[in-house]
């Protein structure tokens, strides 16, 4: 079943009430060591980053 235009504008309203974005900026050449590290552990660079940050958060909290 293909992904229809009623699905795809679904999809962005939910994600736009849900979610923010959040641009991460790095070195040259570091972005596939994180790839990597994040595919190792079986999980996207994205899930790797949110774990990351949201460990620090509960240190702070």
């Amino acid at each position: 079943m293909a992904y229809s235009q009623a699905q795809n504008k679904a999809t962005q309203k939910y994600q736009k009430a849900n979610y923010e974005r959040l641009a991460v900026r790095c070195k040259k050449g570091r972005k596939e060591v994180y790839e990597k590290l994040a595919a190792d552990r079986g999980v996207s660079l994205n899930h790797l980053i949110i774990e990351l940050l949201e460990k620090e958060a509960e240190k702070m909290e």
